[in-house]
C-alpha cells in the first residue's frame, strides 16, 4: 500500500472531520472526492462507514451551529465574509435567499448538494430567526443525508472496482493521484463557472456616476429618469430599508414573469447586494433573451452607490401589496 494511502487508512476519521470542518467553515476545499474516497476504501473494511458518518455529521454540525448563531448576532455582514472565501460568491446569497422564501428550514435538507447554497444555509436560518431546534434538526438530517450519498456512492464503486484485482491493485497505487485530481478538478469547475458569468455582465453593467449623471440631467432638462428596480430579498432590506431615488420594490420573479410593466422608452437599471451583481446581472440577461434591451444591471448594486455616498431615501410602501406606481409617471404598475 503506497504510504500516502496507508496514512490517510490510519487517520481517516482524523482527516475527514477536520477536512469538513474547514470546508463547512467557509474555505472553498471541497470535501465530496473525500467522501468519495473514504467510501471507496469503506469496501476493503479500511474506513467504516458508520464512523465515518458520524464523523462528517459531527463536522457539520459543530460548524452550521457556528454559522447559525453569527448570522443570528450578525447578520449580513456574516453573508458577506462566507461570499467572500466561496467559490459560489456569484450566487451564494441570492440562491439560498430564495429557497428559503420558498420552502423555509426543508432548504436545509438539500442545501450541501447545490454550491453557494451551502455555505449561506445556516447564517441565513439564524438570521431570519429560525428556532435552534427546528434547525438542529432540519440542518441534522440534511448532513446525513448528504454525507451518506457520496459515502455510499464511494462504497459501490469500490465494490465494483473489488470485481477486478489488477484494477483495484492499480486504483490502490495511483488512489493520491486520482484524489488530488478530483479536488483540483471540483475548483476548477467552480472558478470557470464564476469566472464565466462575471464576464458575460461585464458589459452589460452601468457605473453609479453614471447613473447618477443621467438622473441629475432628467431632473435638469424635465426628462423622464431612468426606470430603477430594487431586486432585494426582504432579508436584505433589514440592514438598511432605503432605496435609490424613484426606485420601485419587484422581487426577481415577478419582474420577469410580468415583464410588461418595464417601459421600452427609457433605460430599466436593476440593483440588489449580491456579490458580482448576480441578480439583477441574471434578471437582465433573462429579460434581454425576451427583447427588453435597454436593461442594465447597476454596478456594486445597493452599497455600491451607498459606500459612494450617494443619495438614498426612505421607501413608500404602496397601499396594495400587488401594485406599485412608477414614481416618474405617477402611472400605476400592477403585478
Amino acid at each position: 500500500m503506497p504510504i500516502a494511502l496507508a496514512f490517510f487508512v490510519q487517520y481517516a476519521y482524523v482527516i475527514l472531520f477536520v477536512w469538513v470542518l474547514v470546508e463547512q467553515f467557509g474555505i472553498p476545499i471541497p470535501s465530496i472526492p473525500l467522501l468519495l474516497t473514504a467510501g471507496t476504501l469503506s469496501a476493503t473494511h479500511r474506513v467504516h462507514n458508520s464512523l465515518a458518518l458520524v464523523t462528517v455529521v459531527a463536522a457539520c454540525l459543530i460548524a452550521d451551529t457556528s454559522w447559525y448563531w453569527l448570522g443570528r448576532r450578525y447578520g449580513n455582514a456574516v453573508l458577506k465574509l462566507l461570499c467572500r472565501f466561496s467559490l459560489e460568491a456569484s450566487t451564494c446569497v441570492s440562491k439560498t435567499e430564495g429557497y428559503f422564501s420558498r420552502r423555509g428550514a426543508v432548504t436545509l435538507l438539500f442545501a450541501k448538494f447545490i454550491p453557494g447554497l451551502s455555505t449561506v444555509a445556516a447564517p441565513i436560518a439564524g438570521q431570519t430567526g429560525m428556532p435552534l431546534p427546528r434547525f438542529l434538526l432540519y440542518d441534522l438530517l440534511g448532513s446525513i443525508v448528504w454525507a451518506e450519498a457520496y459515502l455510499l456512492a464511494g462504497r459501490f464503486f469500490g465494490d465494483i472496482a473489488k470485481r477486478s484485482a489488477p484494477f483495484f491493485a492499480i486504483l490502490g497505487h495511483f488512489a493520491v493521484a486520482i484524489f488530488a485530481l478530483m479536488v483540483l478538478g471540483f475548483i476548477f469547475q467552480r472558478l470557470y463557472r464564476n469566472r464565466k458569468f462575471l464576464l458575460s455582465v461585464r458589459e452589460m453593467r452601468l457605473e453609479p456616476a453614471e447613473l447618477l449623471s443621467m438622473m441629475e440631467m432628467a431632473t435638469r432638462l424635465g426628462h423622464i429618469p431612468p426606470f430603477i428596480v430594487d431586486l432585494r430579498h426582504p432579508l436584505d432590506y433589514m440592514p438598511d430599508p432605503r432605496v435609490l431615488p424613484g426606485a420601485v420594490r419587484v422581487g426577481p420573479a415577478e419582474l420577469t414573469l410580468h415583464k410588461d410593466i418595464l417601459p421600452r422608452d427609457r433605460d430599466v437599471i436593476l440593483y440588489c447586494t449580491c456579490p458580482s451583481e448576480e441578480t439583477s446581472a441574471k434578471v437582465a440577461m433573462q429579460l434581454h433573451k425576451l427583447g427588453i434591451n435597454r436593461v442594465r444591471p447597476l454596478r456594486g448594486g445597493f452599497e455600491g452607490w451607498r459606500d459612494l455616498g450617494y443619495p438614498l431615501v426612505d421607501y413608500v410602501e404602496t397601499p396594495a401589496a400587488t401594485s406599485l406606481t412608477d414614481p416618474a409617471t405617477a402611472h400605476p404598475i400592477t403585478i
